[in-house]
């Protein structure tokens, strides 16, 4: 995995995504906490939305590059190589 230290662009990638995830997962239960009329496809769009800042966030992991849109698109797509616990 990269660090700080070895990969700091890399690393900042890896941060924006974390803490861009946390900042919508906020939001989302905020929204669901206030609003009555909050349905499901709003929960499957934000919820879709944290996935993705997750997703690229593991898959990008061990990258030190720029992310061009070829890799977006496959960087936010669920992990194949991540089983939940």
């Amino acid at each position: 995995m990269i660090s700080k230290e070895g990969a700091p662009v890399g690393w900042s990638a890896l941060m924006y995504e974390l803490e861009d995830a946390q900042e919508h997962l906020a939001r989302l239960i905020s929204e669901m906490n206030k609003d009555p009329e909050y349905d499901e496809e709003s929960f499957r769009m934000d919820l879709g939305h944290v996935f993705s800042h997750l997703n690229r966030a593991w898959n990008w992991r061990n990258e030190d590059v720029d992310i061009d849109e070829e890799n977006w698109q496959r960087a936010s797509q669920f992990p194949v190589d991540l089983d939940p616990v």
